[in-house]
């Protein structure tokens, strides 16, 4: 492992970054071209001779939604592989559409996902190595464009300006996407080519010396709009609100769609992800009220970075007679690491030196995954029907190295650094590799456009092999596992649907051990009314999850040890309730509970990181110019999050904390704006993480303002 690492080090790219800057501004000029535009018309399905054959729909992306221009969001296909109205899906599913995303200033996933009701977010404060989000009380597994990515917790840190909209399915959900904790799930949907021009270029100042500038431009390239691309991009120079911090990025990403007919669609999206950051600050001494920008780490040995490659492609055709077939394929390449000192100080010595460690790690990882369905739409008098079968398969292989080993020590009233560390071996090394294949069937069955009817079934076959690189050993883990959904809603009007769920989920094994099974019960109500477009829902559910595993101490080889269980209320409301006011509103109420934890005790206990209460509200008011004053938009919202205990045996515990955020934009011209977002805007201060070494505060106030071009 490289130990010599410093702030200029891992600045290494230097040359392929300016090559990249040169490519956004090229591609930036070239969005103005003119071209021609022409609507693209829908085809009509074929009638069958013994079956009245519905309508072909084709999702494109954004489910038929304009995600740019609107909060509320009708469409879904994260709560199965059917694209579905959400007022007709029996589950709890909540979108983040791009409008939202940009009106908010959103910076990153877990801002994305601040106020969506069951999720919670940052409760590893000034830890910044992962993307942090639990949904009702578990882990949640992220996928992008329905194939897999993984479990964020130790994964790549997304760009949010590469999505269209982000949508959470709450609850367990095995039978769509395959392998997943049973709180639910969060799936990106990509930005792909539109048939028509379109763009915006940006430039972001702000807060730590923030610098930030990007573009997102399309159009046709042929004049029958049978071809189209689109190009997004992003370059960032920032620091964080801690001493020897950095937060650079280069994110660009182009795609090509090609369409020979109205029934045939295919897209190539070619991405690429250059973070160039740090993990965290190090942490604080516990107990105590200090500066966030005190940096307790080591400035030598201190970098996050992640490259990533990334290939998909998506392809949709239609047979006719209700019959299409639509397939998604993505190759990802990526190395990553990082490295830092933390502080690690359980008890308080009576001086002012704390205890460090060092802590780094070397990982690659090489992924392959593809999902193909056929699906047949058609009805039988007052019976429609939509039949849907699919094999999904997946291929990952990676290597990790771990490195640890004793800091010296650092006095945080008056830090004096003492270097980067020498390593010798890794302390874990190892080969992993895993193969996915699956197969599954969705059935959808609508009575007098009343009752609907959801069934889903899938098996899982993942085969397992780790190779430890130290001692040479292989283990190795096959598992069959099938997992089902049912699902009813029913239209008691046009615009309030009651639903219920039962639905299972399984988690990915460690080797040695049974799969980590959930499974949940749910019902709800939904409505939508037709005055306005709006969204209000309301749900109760139980979750359990058994098979936990953790890690013996004694012997160092992954257990079964429990079950823990999560019984709660989700109310969430989108709306814009008139041309001038809109909202986004969310509660939820969470009651964990330990069943089950083998020799560790802590039966009777609350789950660790899972508040009982948490609740959100921003609101928007646009006040129209008067032909002198341009638009004005101004956004206030508040977050509230309960407390929660950082362990399972219930000894140390956050307080709640109420965090204000704010926006105000100008159209300077038309299609010209200025926008101001301040997060956390009393520079609320609390521990969202520690007590057993170092604590971590919750992110500090921010400012940033943007000028932006549309067209």
């Amino acid at each position: 492992m490289d130990t010599s690492r410093t702030a200029g080090d891992t600045r290494r790219k230097g040359l392929l970054r300016y090559r990249t800057a040169i490519l956004l501004g090229c591609s930036a000029l070239f969005a103005f071209a003119p071209a021609s535009l022409r609507a693209q018309d829908d085809e009509a399905a074929k009638a069958a001779d013994d079956a009245t054959v519905l309508e072909t729909i084709t999702v494109e992306g954004t489910a038929g939604d304009d995600d740019a221009k609107s909060i509320v969001a009708t469409k879904t296909t994260s709560a199965g592989k059917i694209a579905a109205d959400i007022l007709d899906t029996p589950a709890s599913v909540s979108v983040i559409t791009a409008k939202e995303i940009q009106q908010r200033g959103a910076q990153s996933v877990e801002e994305v996902l601040d106020y969506t009701a069951g999720v919670t977010t940052d409760f590893y404060g000034s830890d910044d190595r992962f993307d942090y989000f639990k949904i009702r009380g578990f882990d949640a597994y992220a996928y992008r464009d329905g194939l897999t990515l993984g479990n964020p917790f130790g994964g790549i840190r997304e760009e949010p300006y590469a999505f269209e909209r982000v949508e959470v399915l709450k609850g367990a959900n095995s039978t769509v996407f395959g392998v997943s904790n049973p709180g639910g799930s969060v799936n990106y949907t990509t930005k792909r080519p539109k048939s028509e021009r379109f763009g915006e270029v940006y430039a972001t100042g702000g807060s730590f010396g923030h610098a930030e500038a990007g573009f997102d431009v399309g159009d046709n390239i042929t004049d029958d709009d049978t071809l189209s691309f689109r190009l997004t991009g992003k370059l960032q120079n920032a620091e964080k609100e801690y001493d020897y911090s950095r937060d650079d990025e280069t994110f660009v990403m182009g795609g090509l769609t090609w369409r020979p007919s109205n029934d045939t669609s295919l897209t190539v999206v070619y991405d690429y992800l250059d973070k160039d950051g740090v993990p965290g600050g190090g942490g604080h001494p516990v107990g105590y009220d200090l500066d966030r920008s005190l940096f307790l780490g080591e400035p030598d040995y201190n970098y996050d970075t992640a490259e990533r490659n990334t290939v998909s492609v998506m392809f949709d055709h239609a047979f006719g007679s209700g019959l299409t077939f639509n397939s998604n394929a993505r190759y990802s390449s990526s190395d990553t690491g990082f490295g830092y000192a933390y502080v690690y100080e359980p008890v308080d010595n009576g001086d002012t030196i704390a205890d460090r460690y060092f802590f780094g790690n070397d990982s690659s990882a090489r992924n392959f995954v593809f999902d193909s369905r056929l699906q047949y739409d058609t009805s039988f008098g007052a019976m429609d029907s939509q039949t849907l079968v699919g094999v999904e398969y997946g291929n990952r292989t990676g290597d990790s190295d771990l490195y640890w080993v004793a800091a010296p020590g650092i006095d945080w009233t008056n830090p004096v650094y003492t270097g980067a560390p020498t390593f010798g071996a890794p302390y874990s090394s190892k080969k992993t590799k895993q193969t996915t294949t699956a197969i599954y069937g969705q059935q959808n069955l609508t009575f007098n456009d009343k009752l609907i009817v959801n069934l889903g079934l899938r098996n899982d076959w993942l085969d397992l092999r780790e190779d430890n690189k130290l001692n040479g050993s292989t283990s190795k883990g096959n598992f069959s596992e099938t997992t089902a959904r049912v699902g009813l809603t029913y239209k008691l009007t046009k615009e309030l649907a009651a639903f219920a769920n039962y639905a299972q989920s399984v988690a990915p094994p460690a080797i040695g051990v049974e799969p980590e099974r959930g499974e949940q019960y749910e019902i709800g109500l939904k409505y939508r009314p037709e005055a306005f477009p709006a969204l209000f829902s309301v749900s109760v559910y139980d979750l359990t999850k058994s098979n936990i595993t953790r890690t013996n101490p004694n012997t160092n080889q992954p257990e079964t040890i429990g079950k823990v269980g999560v019984r709660g209320v989700d109310l969430e409301a989108k709306a814009e309730l008139t041309d001038s006011i809109s909202l986004t509103a969310a509660y939820s109420y969470l009651m964990s509970d330990i069943v089950e934890n083998g020799t560790a005790g802590n039966e009777g206990n609350e789950m660790s990181f899972v508040p009982n209460h948490a609740a959100s509200l921003w609101l928007n008011y646009e006040l129209e110019g008067d032909g002198m004053r341009g638009d004005m938009t101004f956004g206030l919202g508040a977050r509230y999050q309960g407390s929660y205990y950082f362990d399972d045996a219930n000894t140390k515990s956050t307080t709640g904390s109420v965090v204000f955020d704010a926006a105000f934009s100008y159209e300077i011209r038309e299609n010209t704006t200025l926008q101001v977002n301040v997060n956390n805007v009393f520079d609320e201060k609390h521990v969202a993480y520690g007590g057993f070494g170092a604590d971590w505060y919750n992110p500090g106030r921010t400012v940033f303002a943007t000028l932006r071009q549309t067209w």
